[in-house]
């Protein structure tokens, strides 16, 4: 068979809760998460190889496939605030959020604004004012940091996001999104990284995880999609699983 007469697999197969087969502009079309009052509900949303890795030579750009992609942008469709660590936003030159019309309009259907907020957690405030994700004046991101970050740094990036504090020394990420949901944030998607989510994972601040599995292996010294030392083990239970392509994708819900 000529590469011409190749079919394009447009099929998932899911394989958890039941087996069965759906189109893959289907995926994550339809989720619900939940609304709770103390703090907003957060989800992750990450990729890793099957060895592991959480990046290919810093970047997890190449990792995954088109479903991967995919799930990448329907899982913004459904939060208010996308939050990422500076480290990544550096790592994968992070711009404003972005979302095709259609989504914008899902979107405004569920009661949410057309595009979602983005979060950056810097306690150390090394963030270049000229970086992509500061380029568009009518969408400001938010930069959460330490009431004790360095003054100059502060005042250069007041210029071009809403910059806030929370905590000294170290981002106090439970008042942080305690902070958001008093300004109406109320869905959470977290991008990483692996930094970030440990200390959300350790202050038993995430609900859900996205993971996708790419059939690649990495090798090297790569990190994981968590890092840090104090985390204890954290149970995960299995809600769903998809493959296309080799490609693994898993839902999975933390375990009080």
């Amino acid at each position: 068979m000529s590469p011409e007469e190749k079919t394009v697999d447009r099929t998932v197969r899911v394989l958890v809760p039941e087996y069965r087969q759906e189109p893959l502009e289907h995926l994550y079309a339809d989720l619900q998460f939940p609304e709770i009052l103390h703090r907003p509900y957060l989800y992750l949303n990450m990729v890793a190889t099957l060895d592991g890795a959480a990046h290919l030579m810093g970047r997890t750009k190449g990792m995954g496939g088109e479903a991967d992609r995919l799930a990448f942008r329907r899982l913004r469709e459904y939060c208010d605030i996308v939050l990422v660590g500076a480290g990544t936003v550096r790592a994968e030159r992070y711009g404003p959020p972005r979302l095709d019309a259609e989504a914008q309009v899902r979107r405004r259907r569920r009661g949410l604004e057309p595009l979602p907020r983005l979060a950056v957690v810097s306690a150390r405030l090394h963030l270049d004012p000229a970086l992509q994700l500061f380029s568009d004046p009518d969408r400001r991101p938010l930069v959460i940091t330490t009431e004790d970050a360095d003054p100059a740094r502060r005042g250069a990036l007041e210029a071009v996001a809403e910059v806030v504090a929370c905590g000294r020394g170290t981002v106090d990420l439970p008042s942080a999104l305690r902070w958001l949901r008093t300004r109406g944030a109320r869905w959470v998607l977290c991008e990483g990284g692996p930094t970030l989510n440990g200390k959300l994972l350790a202050a038993g601040l995430v609900d859900e995880l996205f993971l996708t599995l790419a059939p690649l292996l990495a090798g090297g010294g790569a990190g994981r999609i968590v890092a840090g030392g104090s985390l204890a083990p954290v149970r995960l239970h299995l809600r769903e699983l998809r493959e296309h392509q080799g490609e693994l994708l898993a839902r999975y819900t933390v375990i009080p």
